[in-house]
């Protein structure tokens, strides 16, 4: 089953936003992510990773810039099942404007 998210973050107040998209414990299998920017004139830097208590953040996309309309496809595979690790995106502002991604994950 996929998942989607419409993802509009860091807004004038704050620099960055970050998201939790699976909670540890959902039990979701993840095989690929698709980030796209949906930003109509400005990048967007991104940080996907995985985090889990007592063991810290790991990750697998780090201070990735994505060009307006680019989208980047990364194939991983993340079982979460209860008291494991979840999934986290993080946008950075990279001009005044409020990046804006949208996220599949299969």
């Amino acid at each position: 089953m996929a998942l989607y998210f419409n993802i509009t973050g860091a807004s004038s107040a704050a620099a960055e936003l970050t998201r939790e998209l699976i909670a540890p414990g959902d039990d979701v299998r993840v095989s690929s992510i698709s980030l796209t920017n949906v930003h109509a004139d400005t990048k967007c830097t991104v940080d996907l990773y995985v985090e889990k208590s007592l063991k810290g953040k790991f990750y697998l996309l780090k201070s990735v810039e994505l060009p307006v309309g680019a989208t980047l496809v990364h194939g991983f595979t993340l079982d979460n099942k209860p008291n494991e690790f979840g999934l986290y995106l993080k946008l950075t502002k990279s001009a005044s404007e409020t990046p804006s991604v949208d996220v599949v994950i299969n």
